[in-house]
């Protein structure tokens, strides 16, 4: 039974406390979701020095081996979910949550804190669910230092893969500063190219491995999307499930937007057209109701493509479409974008910054939404356009090809468009279905409102979730 369940839930990011990427909106969703189904969830989170702490109590602290004196602040939110902030100045209270040298002993830390806390209160949770290469110790430590221990010992562990890409590459030396058994150094567990990796850590020693999208469980065990752990996520197959991330439609729903300037629904469009208007104003564009817009809220990066976009410029200049853009990202792809809008401004605008209200303006504003990402694990951003009636144009990959089915006008089914190959040839066939499909008005409100009827609800996942924290719990 669910309610059975004691979830300890380690990740380095939680909405609303911070932010960079879609693991913040999972681990503030799903342990919402688990919660609903009678789930105990206590997530353990970094108290990082952006972070303004809820109401809560300061409950000790610990010493940490390898780590140091560790400092515990429990919150709960409103959906009865417990937050634990680790508290460790030294290593925590920066400006940025990534890319320091000493990054791998201040996640290792993470993963030592977060079981230390359960450890030193005689508390034994049903699993541990740990998330990316930056909790990627918690499953080794279970087994490496905790397997006898009175308290955790044989406790179960799920490890997510969100995106193999970042996989946590240190050198071995890393092993014998956090106490670690230099065999762990091997090929068989942590070994990496000559270091060691956390996510190829977590991948070996976890019970069971799950990723955020079906299609991208498949796809992480061939060549092109395995970015060299491909062997290793074979290896477990048997263990690896694909989990379809949800929707938080408490956040994301134009029926009760805070954000935008008219609500809408499936039963009345209206509202859309004054949300497009209100969009363009936003970025400086002029009112052209007929003239639809792309709109764009990403990373803007190799791996989502959008390079691809700033080189078919020539091709984009001559449709009929705007293009509006939020996001950051590596300076080259923001180069040709920003180019873009300079060659047509009063077509194309760009905004390099994040932007919560504009996020939803965008949605609720733009007639498409373009995500040409060369991988996509899962994708939150096009189920999020589907349900506000904005037609998602994709590329064939991951979490993509799960959520977004390609339009037929003849039958009248489908929720966007989708292309194979990440090139400007691939886009601007796909854009001009599109436009050719924006032409038929009847057409096009048919093809907004099945998108808008699409159900990614956190329950459904949640509840997979719990089927594979008792398969875990069974290999133990």
């Amino acid at each position: 039974m669910p309610g059975s369940l004691h979830v300890a839930y380690i990740t380095p990011e939680m909405v609303p406390f911070l932010k960079t990427g879609g693991l913040a909106d999972v681990s503030a969703a799903l342990p919402k979701a688990l919660a609903r189904l009678g789930c105990r969830v206590t997530v353990v989170l970094p108290r990082y020095g952006s972070i303004t702490l809820p109401p809560g109590e300061f409950r000790g602290q610990t010493e940490v081996p390898g780590g140091g004196t560790t400092g515990y602040f429990v919150a709960r939110t409103d959906d009865g979910v417990e937050v634990v902030f680790v508290e460790h100045p030294p290593f925590f209270d920066r400006p940025r949550p990534y890319g320091w040298d000493d990054d791998p002993l201040r996640f290792a830390l993470l993963a030592r804190a977060g079981l230390e806390y359960f450890r030193t209160r005689g508390e034994r949770p049903d699993v541990f669910h740990a998330h990316d290469w930056q909790t990627g110790l918690v499953p080794v430590d279970l087994k490496a230092l905790y397997w006898d221990d009175p308290t955790l010992r044989r406790t179960a562990s799920v490890f997510t893969i969100h995106n193999v890409a970042y996989q946590g590459v240190f050198g071995t030396d890393v092993l014998g500063v956090l106490g670690l058994p230099g065999h762990l150094g091997a090929p068989f567990a942590l070994g990496y190219g000559g270091g060691i990796s956390y996510l190829k850590g977590g991948t070996e020693f976890a019970e069971m491995v799950s990723t955020v999208s079906p299609s991208y469980a498949h796809e992480i065990q061939g060549d092109e999307h395995g970015f060299g752990l491909q062997e290793t996520v074979r290896s477990r197959s048997e263990d690896v499930v694909g989990i379809l991330n949800g929707v938080d439609y408490e956040v994301w729903d134009p029926s009760a937007d805070p954000y935008i300037v008219e609500r809408y629904s499936p039963d009345d469009l209206a509202g859309k057209g004054r949300c497009k208007g209100d969009l363009l104003a936003a970025f400086g564009l002029a009112h052209s109701p007929d003239l639809p817009v792309v709109g764009v809220t990403s990373r803007l990066v190799w791996q989502k493509g959008f390079d691809v976009v700033a080189g078919a410029w020539w091709d984009l200049l001559q449709r009929p479409v705007r293009m509006v853009v939020l996001g950051t990202g590596d300076e080259g792809v923001q180069a040709g974008l920003a180019g873009l809008a300079q060659r047509e401004p009063e077509r194309f605008a760009v905004r390099f910054t994040y932007d919560e209200d504009l996020a939803h303006r965008i949605m609720a504003g733009a007639d498409m939404f373009l995500m040409p990402s060369r991988s996509e694990p899962c994708g939150l951003t096009q189920m999020y356009a589907l349900r506000y009636g904005t037609v998602p144009i994709v590329r064939s990959t991951g979490g993509l090809v799960d959520t977004v089915e390609p339009w037929n006008p003849a039958t009248g089914e489908g929720t966007g468009f989708r292309f194979d190959h990440a090139d400007g040839t691939g886009l601007i066939w796909a854009l001009d279905q599109a436009l050719d499909a924006h032409s038929d008005r009847e057409g096009w409100e048919r093809l907004m409102r099945n998108g808008m009827a699409k159900d990614f609800s956190w329950e459904r996942s949640a509840r997979e979730y719990v089927d594979v924290y008792h398969r875990a719990r069974e290999k133990v």
